[in-house]
């Protein structure tokens, strides 16, 4: 491979990302990024794994989500500024990049934005899969901002949910969420209170944003036989179940020493029981025993290996060169000793010009 080539890496754009998931579809995008996370999960012993590295502000948290399976390694930039949707801002945006441990060079750098509602709504897909009572065709889905419907088309996708009930304090969030739902194939019905939104739900689902110690489910609301996913809680000081719906189930979780910190289980003592979800995947740990009676929670944070799953997954779909714009990204001089003359030399043809 000639110099100019290892110096063009493909980018992944927004206006690409969304043309990339408009050709081939959101559900097939998310059934196929479920498809890449079951594999990881799989062998999640292999992978370098640290919690993620967090800057936290009054208004918000800045954080960067590294790690490796030996041969690529891939990070995230992601923030979470629940504030910014009064200024019409995302809450959170981000970008990742996937490299080679062979060489250190990069092998993709991408819009994660997108990326990541697509494998935060398929983890949570995954980890229902496993741990749903058996024929769920119904989920509630409390907050109906920008992760909702990725999430209830997700659910639709990989475990055959038929219904979603919506909740959201907004109705204006709820409203448009049930628009954006339309003509998906899921009867779909706008709730004026959590507890009518969970009524004959066997799956719940809470994605709020508020960055605080919040209770979207008290205890009373959460009966036996349904599973929970809390995915909003993600970072210390923010959850949204009281700790006895957390004290009546058995919680599943992706890495212990970040959960813990992050997730609802930090309202908890350290020596509180939990279950690796990998370790259900892999058969080393049962998952659900009892459809009538055993809550199930998957307390997902989210994980850099999850991110780590769908860069692998874009970087197969753009290998082909469409979706994706080289960027010269990589200085990379004839000598590699010679960075300087490389510079030098680019003056001289400056002057030629």
């Amino acid at each position: 491979m000639s110099a100019s080539d290892l110096a063009l890496i493909p980018f992944v754009s927004v206006q690409n990302m969304m043309r990339l998931i408009l050709e081939i579809g959101t559900e097939t995008c998310i059934a196929e990024i479920e498809t890449y996370l079951e594999e990881d999960f799989r062998r999640w012993p292999l992978f370098d794994k640290t919690p993620r590295v967090a800057s936290h502000s009054h208004e918000g948290v800045i954080e960067l989500m590294p790690t490796s399976d030996g041969i690529e390694y891939g990070f995230k930039y992601v923030n979470g500024h629940p504030k910014n949707m009064k200024d019409g801002l995302q809450t959170v945006t981000a970008f990742g990049v996937l490299a080679s441990v062979d060489t250190g060079y990069p092998l993709l750098f991408a819009e994660m934005t997108i990326l990541t509602a697509l494998r935060t709504a398929a983890t949570s897909a995954l980890a229902t899969k496993y741990l749903a009572p058996k024929g769920a065709t119904t989920m509630a889905m409390i907050g109906n901002g920008a992760q909702a419907e990725f999430q209830a088309l997700a659910l639709k996708t990989v475990c055959g949910i038929s219904k979603v009930r919506l909740f959201d304090v907004d109705p204006k969030a709820t409203e448009k969420c049930a628009r954006n739902l339309a003509g998906s194939g899921m009867t779909v019905i706008k709730c004026a209170t959590p507890e009518e939104a969970i009524l004959g739900a066997q799956i719940i689902t809470t994605c709020t944003a508020d960055k605080k110690n919040a209770t979207v489910l008290s205890d009373n609301m959460v009966g036996a036989g349904v599973h929970i996913n809390g995915i909003g809680g993600d970072c210390p000081g923010k959850t949204e179940l009281h700790r006895d719906i957390v004290m009546r189930s058995d919680v599943f979780v992706e890495y212990p020493e970040q959960t813990r910190i992050e997730g609802e289980i930090q309202q908890m003592p350290e020596d509180f029981p939990i279950t690796e979800l990998w370790q259900v995947m892999t058969g080393e740990k049962p998952g659900r025993t009892d459809d009538a009676q055993q809550i199930t929670l998957f307390d997902g944070v989210g994980f850099a290996i999850e991110d780590f799953s769908a860069l692998r997954w874009l970087r197969d779909k753009v290998s082909n060169g469409r979706f994706c714009h080289m960027l010269d990204m990589v200085a990379d001089p004839d000598d590699p000793r010679d960075l300087f003359g490389m510079v030098q030399r680019e003056r001289e043809r400056m002057s030629a010009a």
